[in-house]
């Protein structure tokens, strides 16, 4: 695994938060020579620790109004003994548009999935349509998002 420094560290901090900093911009506020935050940036990426740069997008502006996770029990074994792989189920999960993110976890739940919706029945029907028709899902806990927290 590569190491990082304190400035790497700083970097990183600045890029997360904006990542549309130009390198003179993180340069000014790190005082550190442009060059060598240059370096610093492609090494990072070279070495996977950046693995990329994404909008933050407002998904109500969207006319996505629901947000929710989803804790999934995976049923390892099917009724005719197909055993059934976490990883090849999230993976497939992930595929549908609604979900933004699928995590593997460890505790009482097997998988994780965020979700964005236009409206509470594009959800449910989800959930009730397709998510729990899917072989593999053994049951499922959803919790709708309140508000979120910037």
């Amino acid at each position: 695994m590569p190491l990082i420094n304190e400035k790497d560290f700083e970097i990183l901090s600045l890029l997360k938060k904006d990542a549309k900093l130009t390198v003179q911009d993180i340069s000014r506020k790190i005082m550190m020579p442009v060059t060598t935050v240059h370096n610093r940036i492609k090494k990072m990426e070279e070495n996977g620790i950046i693995k990329g740069y994404s909008a933050i997008v407002d998904n109500k502006k969207l006319g996505i109004n629901i947000s929710a996770y989803v804790m999934i029990c995976v049923e390892y074994r099917t009724l005719s003994g197909k055993k059934i792989s976490q990883t090849k189920l999230a993976g497939e999960i992930k595929k549908n548009p609604l979900v933004d993110e699928a995590s593997i976890v460890a505790g009482g739940t097997d998988i994780i999935i965020k979700i964005h919706a236009k409206d509470i029945d594009e959800l449910n029907g989800f959930i009730i349509n397709r998510l729990r028709d899917m072989e593999g899902v053994a049951n499922t806990q959803t919790l709708v998002v309140l508000s979120e927290v910037d």
